[in-house]
């Protein structure tokens, strides 16, 4: 049911995403820790409601649809907003668009296989990915002018940043090649196995 607190978790990552794009827009350092506080907070539900779901045993069709969902929601509109705000430092535009590309071929994939009714299960890589990811961005939302509001001006947040995105951006195409093969294996009629 959408009312299952796992899925209300999910939900919650959509409804973060506005908040957390209005506090970028902000441009202010209170806001730029804000932002990255409320996209932490959407990130971690992630976590959760997968965990709580399975806890419970009260897994849905709707849960297992909404889930990645939210994920390229929250994903794409943090990248976006750093995009769009010219808070990307360096050449961390290029992770960035390595990132949404795998995401949308990875959406791509997993319509393609639901036609053929299978499953793109999710590899443990996928989840450090994720997990890279989230932190990446996190970091990026922050910024160097959020974090002195908290006390860390003097850690070179960008550069960590940075760092985490091009992190985040290997994995992402170590996942997106094994989901690809995975996806071509169906389609052409080869074996189905797990990437």
């Amino acid at each position: 049911m959408p009312t299952d607190l796992p899925n209300l978790l999910t939900l919650s990552r959509i409804v973060a995403i506005p908040l957390m794009v209005l506090l970028v827009a902000l441009r202010a350092p209170w806001a730029d820790m804000a932002a990255c506080a409320v996209f932490s907070a959407a990130a971690i539900t992630d976590y959760f409601d997968g965990k709580i779901a399975r806890d419970r045993q009260i897994t849905s069709d709707f849960g297992r649809m909404l889930d990645p969902i939210a994920d390229k929601l929250l994903v794409g509109a943090a990248l976006m907003c750093l995009a769009g705000f010219d808070r990307l430092p360096n050449w961390s535009l290029l992770p960035a668009i390595i990132i949404l590309l795998r995401e949308i071929l990875v959406s791509g994939l997993r319509e393609y296989l639901a036609t053929l009714r299978i499953g793109l299960p999710v590899t443990p890589l996928a989840k450090w990915k994720t997990g890279a990811q989230m932190g990446a961005l996190g970091v990026l939302l922050a910024g160097e002018t959020g974090a002195a509001t908290v006390g860390l001006g003097f850690l070179p947040i960008a550069l960590i940043g940075e760092a985490m995105l091009w992190t985040a951006a290997a994995l992402t195409l170590m996942t997106g090649w094994d989901y690809l093969q995975a996806g071509l294996r169906h389609a052409t009629g080869g074996t189905a196995t797990r990437p």
